[in-house]
């Protein structure tokens, strides 16, 4: 993969707001460390992952950096004491992103506010003479499921009639309460981008007679 050199007059602050908070709560893990000064936080965008509700975003690796191992093309900035590193293939996913802590203080950790989303058109190869009840059956299996596996739970397809797929939802999406908002605002929205002679998605699953909701 080829990446663009960090343009001379970017700054960390073009780029990536660092909270007072955040900033704090790294520090305080910073000075734990021997040499804490040739240390900075190096924050970079890992790939692609599907949340719980259904919706590509970004998956990143926040990490501690010796300062003497920086790459040429990496963007570095200061916020008060705290160096922040970026690599030059992070800079415009990250680009008017926020690092801050949890809004729920129980939370612990730091979490990434960002407006960008991966542009996933075209990453799911599904072959056009393949029939709809087939590649609609590869979108599941292969792309959706995967997710929902994490939290128990899967989609099956019932059957293609009329340009309308029938879905049941079983596992931990039986039952559960967000089920619904899963599939009508996630699993239906893939299914119509990718599989566009779908143009609505019906849920048949028996909500009342889940065992196992995902929570």
């Amino acid at each position: 993969m080829t990446t663009t050199p960090v343009e001379a007059h970017l700054k960390l602050e073009d780029v990536m707001k660092v909270t007072d908070a955040a900033r704090e709560v790294i520090l305080s893990n910073l000075d734990e460390e021997p040499d804490d000064e040739a240390l900075g936080l190096r924050v970079a965008v890992t790939g692609t992952e599907m949340s719980v509700n259904m919706i590509f975003e970004y998956g990143y690796d926040l990490s501690i950096q010796s300062l003497d191992s920086l790459d040429g093309g990496d963007l570095v900035g200061t916020v008060g004491e705290l160096t922040v590193i970026i690599p030059q293939d992070s800079v415009e996913k990250l680009t008017g992103a926020e690092l801050d802590v949890p809004s729920n203080p129980l939370q612990g950790g730091l979490v990434i506010r960002n407006p960008n989303r991966p542009d996933m058109e075209g990453s799911f190869e599904l072959s056009e003479e393949d029939s709809t009840t087939d590649r609609l059956a590869q979108l599941l299996n292969n792309h959706v499921n995967p997710s929902l596996a994490a939290h128990g739970g899967y989609v099956e397809l019932v059957k293609v009639e009329d340009s309308k797929a029938y879905l049941l939802m079983g596992g931990g999406c039986q039952g559960c309460a967000m089920s619904a908002a899963t599939l009508h605002q996630g699993v239906a929205a893939i299914v119509m981008q990718h599989v566009p002679e779908i143009v609505d998605v019906i849920d048949v699953t028996d909500h009342a007679a889940g065992e196992n909701p995902f929570y």
